[in-house]
């Protein structure tokens, strides 16, 4: 080993040693429980956990309250990316074309639930939907409609929690729109306008394509984020009524919590692979067209 190949690895081993450490170990050493039926106690005496091959899997996929909690998942990701994609969308196109003063001012209050915390959002959203003195039911009163308690429903309660995420996650979408609206070049609508296109046409037929790379971004990503939905019903409803809003990451939390290792280790993985397969096929579509 010559001395410049040397003084690279020197330089290279530290973060290589961290990412074994904290990244690739972790992975692997779950991966390696899921196929075993360590619980809480056996942190002691690690070794003295029994293999169950693919046990874990298949008593999760057989598990009612799993599957349960994957049908809540997909509810919520297939009615809230698209609106959560429709809403940034349009966002954005109303502060590339409509608002121009103040623009970066609207840009900072779209974004602001993004980092905002889930508590604050939370007692926001409370405030806005509770039953009695709500700002949503409050306002039905004014029509002379008697506002449901909006959380405790089980037919409520999980679109309750999208509205909730579509605007507290939509500012992310809308600046990667907006970045990619400000990209197309002017004169692409000038085109359109000399052939006489009308505004919808010409964002329909020359602007929507172009946006197609960003669009696949977002919905990819969005999409990501949205199967591994916990924190909404985490602090909004803890899972209920009667699990109607219950995740699978929420349930997988929850087996850890019961010192099921064994078991909430194999579900995490069941996810990935959900969402490995989901982002490919996003992938495959969207190039496709």
């Amino acid at each position: 080993m010559d001395r410049q190949t040397f003084a690279a690895w020197v330089l290279v081993l530290p973060f290589v040693l961290l990412f074994v450490a904290f990244t690739a170990g972790p992975v692997l050493g779950s991966l390696g429980m899921s196929f075993t039926d360590m619980r809480q106690r056996d942190l002691r005496t690690p070794f003295a956990v029994n293999g169950v091959g693919f046990g874990n899997y298949v008593k999760a996929l057989s598990d009612e309250t799993f599957r349960k909690a994957a049908f809540n998942t997909a509810y919520f990701v297939i009615l809230g990316v698209p609106l959560t994609l429709v809403v940034a969308l349009a966002a954005a196109v109303l502060l590339d074309r409509g608002v121009k003063r103040f623009q970066s001012l609207f840009k900072v209050g779209y974004y602001l639930p993004v980092v905002t915390s889930i508590v604050a959002i939370a007692v926001i959203w409370r405030f806005v939907l509770a039953p009695d003195s709500g700002l949503v039911n409050t306002v039905l009163g004014w029509f002379g409609i008697d506002g449901p308690n909006w959380l405790a429903s089980k037919t409520l309660a999980m679109p309750s929690l999208i509205a909730m995420a579509v605007w507290r996650n939509f500012g992310s979408a809308m600046i990667i729109f907006l970045a990619g609206l400000q990209g197309i070049p002017q004169t692409v609508e000038e085109a359109g306008q000399i052939d006489g296109a009308g505004s919808w046409q010409r964002f329909r037929y020359l602007i929507l394509p172009l946006l197609r790379p960003t669009v696949l971004f977002t919905s990819v990503t969005t999409g990501i984020g949205y199967l591994q939905f916990f924190e909404e019903p985490l602090v909004m409803t803890q899972g209920g009524p009667l699990n109607s809003t219950l995740s699978v990451s929420m349930y997988t939390y929850q087996q850890f919590g019961f010192g099921n290792y064994g078991l909430a280790t194999s579900m995490a993985y069941i996810l990935f692979v959900v969402i490995a397969v989901v982002t490919f096929i996003q992938f495959r579509l969207l190039r496709e067209k």
